[in-house]
């Protein structure tokens, strides 16, 4: 499915499943296809829905920065909502995606029955120091993508020994990795790389939440760990789910454990009644 926004971006979007709706929101630098080893078990229960954020994967990908924003990428998600014709849904969002799905909520708690938020962070990212990542934007944006997969070579901060484990036991994942590098825009990743970096901290407005909400976390993910820790602690009807021998991606690093935690927390979700 392509799903025209408000802007004239085209999104590519996928819908599976029949029930309640379960709009899936990947992470910066992901597409799509991070959650296709569990769309099958998910959508017996509900309707799924994956896309590729603009500037990444089959999505548009604008050449002009101001494209690229977190209203921008909010909008985007309710967009493609509005497209699968689901009035309200449960939504993930993984890492930038959590950041974008917590706007959604907040925004929106009439549409949004649940939240997970998976390694992610309700505000810039612990321990991540702006000026790199500034510098990292720039480099996107002044020089290309040949440039930054150098620079960030070097870095490899989200690596992980299970992330590493995955890399050497899993046939082909280094190549779905580096296809979804291949599909990225440049000035899409400087501008949200900036965009990251300087967002203001969500926690205190995370209060509010009323609806149930997950937070799951990779127990080697340790940028991530102790904010999710509070944000478990502080949104009312939030549960926390630390997911052992997994980093950054606990869905492909210990899928049985993530799916695990994702269906019991959907089967606590109670069902929102048809309007009419």
């Amino acid at each position: 499915m392509r799903v025209r926004t408000d802007d004239g971006v085209m999104l590519e979007a996928v819908v599976e499943g029949s029930g309640p709706g379960l709009v899936l929101v990947h992470g910066f630098g992901g597409a799509k296809e991070d959650f296709s080893d569990h769309i099958d078990p998910l959508a017996r229960n509900h309707t799924v829905v994956t896309f590729d954020h603009r500037g990444h994967g089959a999505s548009d990908k604008p050449t002009d920065p101001r494209a690229y924003d977190f209203a921008r990428l909010r909008a985007d998600v309710l967009a493609v909502a509005d497209a699968a014709e689901l009035s309200h849904f449960r939504l993930l969002g993984h890492s930038m995606g959590g950041m974008v799905a917590r706007g959604v909520a907040v925004a929106h708690p009439d549409r949004v029955e649940a939240l997970v938020m998976m390694d992610t962070s309700p505000g810039p990212i612990p321990g991540f120091d702006p000026s790199l990542m500034e510098i990292a934007a720039s480099v996107a944006l002044e020089q290309g993508k040949d440039e930054l997969k150098a620079l960030l070579d070097m870095a490899k901060s989200l690596d992980t020994p299970a992330y590493v484990r995955v890399l050497a036991e899993r046939p082909g994942y280094q190549e779905f990795n580096d296809r979804k590098w291949d599909a990225l825009s440049a000035v899409m990743w400087g501008t949200l790389a900036r965009a990251i970096a300087y967002q203001p901290d969500e926690l205190e407005s995370m209060r509010a939440l009323t609806c149930r909400v997950l937070v799951i976390v990779g127990e080697q993910d340790t940028p991530f760990l102790n904010v999710s820790r509070a944000m478990a602690a502080t949104i009312p009807q939030a549960s926390l789910v630390v997911v052992p021998n997994a980093g950054h991606s606990p869905q492909f690093e210990n899928p049985e454990a993530w799916l695990d935690a994702m269906t019991r927390f959907l089967a606590s979700v109670p069902v929102a009644p048809v309007a009419g």
